[in-house]
């Protein structure tokens, strides 16, 4: 008896353990589900604080000679404008705006990144202008998302509202909102309404905008393709293009959370203090259908290339033909220069395959397909995805709201098939069969469109889609940091689709505004396809004589193409080249410089005393390289095959070629010191 309760009790004590851990269990699973609810909208804010990159950099060589000619020849700063400093103050009496203004300017900027950058200063120019209070501009790529994060909300989704207006206080009046009636009566559409074109003259406001103005206290003006003032104007304005500098470069600062990131990838982006490239391909379809270099690609990019160029000459945005020789375009420099031509430029002029190339500008148009020459290239190719982590970009996005439009489409249940054969059975009375539903787009892990669109319309966006175009708001800005802050930079190509300066085109005028004397190459893209089309046989065994000429072009361009952009870009955007205007020089400027920054430049006005410590001092290196400039100890590019890269094969062939230099090293040091003559006599 004593043995039967003994194990009566054994086994109702394992019945109570299995019980308590059922429960546990149970428990357990219940606050995994309501903890996974309550993160759901916002996985990042949960998210562990170990960063992990994508991109792990490879190097030749750990240590980086910076007291070198070849690294002042390929790093180093342009010496003949370093004299040439920023200065937007104001040089004339500047008043400051009156407490009581003539009404209330309300602006809505359409486009993308560069067309707002490129508004927001001529709408405060206009403003002061027409002695008009400001109200902060709406932002229609975020006003128009649905799903983006509510935290932000049109001008602040992507600059800070607060600084914009404390440092424009000497300037215009701004305000965030209209008084309550008015924003009734716009809300009516009882307001005069304008919708500006591209660079409109000041009297076109004062005699059209003003009038209006003073009558209903308010008007509200529509810029749709970025820049509604336009580019230069006339001497007694010429405060007014100061103003424009101080907005884009002072009062325009991303919003904390932009700018967090875009420091981080910026100390990403320099392992152990080494130098980068920045370069923006340039590549959208809209440029690419706009100027006719469809035949640049092949199978359905083609199309849709093609595709985009009808819809644009529909609504006649192109003038020209439909159809057009692509390669006549692209010999004539009207074509993006591509990737693998970028990079046989690169490698060309001395950089060798473990230099890092930071990818600016938003997505290139045919996907990471186009850019695998540059990657076989250059073993350290990156881009903003490569230097951030997904919760990372996430936290910059903020808090973003579901839709049922988001959802994944999944397939019908088992139960509405086995009810759709069930009235097949039946043999009902046939119905009128509903109307078609719109037909889906497909996109394939690049972004780009599976298929064409039968129809010459473009097919509207998708809530995806709208909420897409928010964040690239976001990516560019990231981008814009990044190459303005590049120790060089290169554009692919400077026009956008209506035939306007681009987002390359305002990081060049930014860099010339902020360190002229940063390396910035502005190849003549017809010349350069002039070049390219010698080898285009034999693209990657160069001889040394076309390595030369890519060199001279190249290194004429930092010059010859600053002055040029003065004459081509200037005339449709000021700030892709804010100069004279916004810049001073040195009082202990060197005497020859006067002939590229004076007569070339136009920069006359003298800096204030105070402002000659602000610049960094030249160094001796920088004194003994005027005398060694563009000796090439290590001219990665001299012999034919300037490609191979790491492994053993590639030091060999390194080694090979640093042999074959040498040979060489006194033909090109006389080249390329004949080259700074004709840049000191300019």
């Amino acid at each position: 008896m004593k043995g039967e309760g003994k194990v009566f009790f054994l086994k109702s004590r394992m019945k109570w353990i299995g019980l308590l851990g059922l429960v546990l269990s149970a428990l357990s699973l219940l606050v995994h589900f309501l903890l996974a609810g309550f993160t759901d909208d916002s996985i990042s804010d949960y998210s562990i604080p170990v960063t992990l990159f994508s991109w792990r950099p490879v190097f030749d060589n750990p240590r980086f000679n910076r007291h070198t000619p070849l690294y002042r020849r390929l790093w180093g700063p342009t010496r003949h404008v370093e004299s040439l400093l920023p200065y937007a103050i104001p040089r004339v009496y500047h008043s400051d705006p009156p407490a009581r203004t003539n009404g209330f300017v309300f602006v809505r900027i359409q486009g993308g990144f560069h067309e707002i950058r490129n508004s927001i200063p001529d709408v405060v120019a206009v403003s002061r202008l027409l002695n008009a209070t400001l109200v902060i501009p709406e932002i229609q790529s975020t006003t128009s998302s649905k799903g983006i994060s509510s935290q932000f909300k049109s001008f602040a989704y992507l600059y800070n509202e607060e600084h914009f207006m404390a440092s424009l206080a000497n300037d215009v009046r701004v305000v965030k909102t209209l008084p309550k009636n008015l924003k009734f009566a716009r809300r009516k559409k009882q307001i005069p309404s304008f919708k500006v074109s591209y660079g409109s003259s000041p009297y076109y406001y004062l005699h059209h905008v003003l009038p209006v103005l003073i009558k209903h206290s308010v008007v509200e003006l529509v810029v749709p393709n970025g820049g509604c003032l336009q580019a230069i104007l006339p001497s007694d304005l010429e405060e007014y293009q100061r103003l424009r500098c101080r907005v884009a470069f002072h009062a325009l600062q991303f919003r904390k959370e932009v700018q967090e990131l875009s420091t981080k990838v910026l100390q990403r982006l320099r392992p152990l203090g080494r130098p980068f490239i920045a370069y923006d391909p340039g590549m959208t379809r809209e440029a690419l259908a706009y100027h006719g270099c469809a035949e640049l690609f092949q199978d359905v990019h083609t199309e849709l290339i093609q595709h985009k160029r009808a819809w644009m000459k529909k609504r006649g945005i192109v003038k020209g033909k439909l159809s057009v020789d692509s390669t006549e375009q692209r010999l004539a420099g009207l074509c993006p220069l591509m990737p693998e031509e970028v990079g046989i430029l690169l490698r060309a002029y001395g950089y060798s395959w473990d230099t890092i190339i930071y990818v600016a500008g938003g997505e290139v148009f045919g996907g990471q397909r186009t850019l695998i020459p540059l990657h076989g290239m250059f073993e350290n190719v990156v881009d903003r995805t490569s230097l951030s982590t997904g919760w990372e970009l996430a936290k910059m996005y903020g808090r973003e709201a579901k839709h049922k439009d988001i959802r994944p489409m999944t397939p019908p249940s088992v139960e509405e098939e086995t009810k759709h054969d069930s009235l097949k059975s039946i043999r009902q009375r046939p119905q009128p069969l509903p109307p078609p539903p719109a037909r889906p787009k497909y996109y394939n892990i690049e972004g780009w469109w599976g298929w064409v669109a039968e129809s010459d319309n473009e097919p509207e966006n998708t809530v995806i889609e709208l909420r897409t175009n928010a964040h690239k708001l976001l990516w560019e800005a990231i981008d814009y940091v990044v190459s303005v802050e590049a120790d060089v930079f290169i554009p692919g190509f400077d026009r956008d689709g209506k035939g306007h300066p681009s987002f390359a085109s305002l990081v060049m005028g930014h860099r010339l505004y902020q360190s002229a004397s940063a390396k910035t190459f502005r190849p003549d893209r017809k010349q350069t396809a002039m070049l390219l089309e010698e080898i285009r046989d034999h693209m990657y065994e160069a001889n040394h004589t076309w390595i030369a000429s890519v060199r001279k072009l190249l290194k004429r361009s930092i010059l010859e193409g600053l002055v040029e952009s003065s004459k081509r870009s200037k005339a449709f955007s000021f700030l892709s080249h804010p100069v004279p205007e916004c810049s001073c020089i040195r009082r202990d400027h060197r005497v020859s410089n006067v002939s590229l920054i004076e007569a070339d430049l136009g920069v006359t006005h003298r800096c204030p005393e105070r402002m000659d410590g602000v610049v960094v001092k030249r160094s001796k290196d920088n004194k003994n390289a005027e005398k060694e400039e563009d000796l090439d100890e290590e001219d990665l590019s001299s012999s034919g095959l300037f490609f191979g890269h790491k492994g053993s094969g590639g030091n060999s062939n390194s080694n090979n070629e640093t042999v074959n230099s040498e040979a060489n090293n006194k033909e090109e040091g006389q080249l390329e010191d004949q080259e700074e003559l004709e840049g000191g006599e300019r």
